[in-house]
């Protein structure tokens, strides 16, 4: 493939949810911006990964800008004000920073990076899924933890999730009071978390079922 239009359009149409059409319109779009503006855009691009970090609490991505020398951890994990005895679990940042606008949701979160695809066996390539047992080990020695809350949109893939999250968690919880619950009415079949309304996702947290 020589043609630079279709060689970028192949790479934008690799970003989740965007099709090939859309990832043309991308391209021409770019061809119309001046060649100070896309030169600025490359280099913000190519400069990424040296101005953003992870915590290691919750997976979040988060500017390097707001790290403190006493801790590696993101504002929202180092947050004493959080309630330390509810964990969500969500797919993605961007259902972190959906529940965080809607102001409903007070504790502390985990990224799982992914879901599990209905018929893969290696699930370590998709979620983090030793990450969050390691922080629900730690967080159930310390006392604090009270619920799990599998905050995974209702698609197909998110209760495959759900019930994989379920069958992997319950054995580390058995000999503790700490529940594992999921987001109740206010969320629809289909629906992903990061496209719910502030209302929606308050009525999720609200009428959660737990077990």
């Amino acid at each position: 493939m020589d043609d630079p239009l279709q060689k970028l359009t192949a790479l934008f149409a690799k970003f989740p949810g965007i099709g090939g059409r859309q990832a043309r319109r991308f391209v021409y779009f770019l061809l119309s911006r001046d060649e100070t503006e896309l030169k600025r855009l490359g280099a913000m691009i190519a400069d990424i990964k040296r101005d953003i970090t992870q915590c290691p609490s919750c997976q979040r991505f988060f500017p390097k800008s707001d790290l403190i020398k006493e801790s590696k951890e993101c504002k929202i994990c180092r947050d004493s004000a959080r309630d330390g005895s509810l964990l969500i679990v969500v797919e993605k940042d961007n259902d972190l920073d959906s529940l965080e606008k809607s102001g409903t949701y007070e504790g502390h979160y985990f990224i799982l990076g992914g879901t599990v695809p209905n018929v893969e066996k290696e699930v370590p390539r998709f979620i983090r899924i030793d990450a969050l047992k390691k922080i629900v080990a730690e967080k159930t020695k310390s006392g604090n933890l009270q619920e799990i809350i599998l905050g995974l949109s209702l698609t197909p893939a998110g209760e495959h999730t759900i019930s994989y999250l379920r069958t992997i968690l319950s054995p580390l919880l058995a000999n503790t009071k700490v529940q594992i619950s999921m987001l109740g009415r206010g969320l629809s079949t289909g629906t992903e978390l990061e496209y719910s309304d502030s209302e929606t996702l308050k009525n999720a947290l609200l009428n959660r079922h737990k077990e």
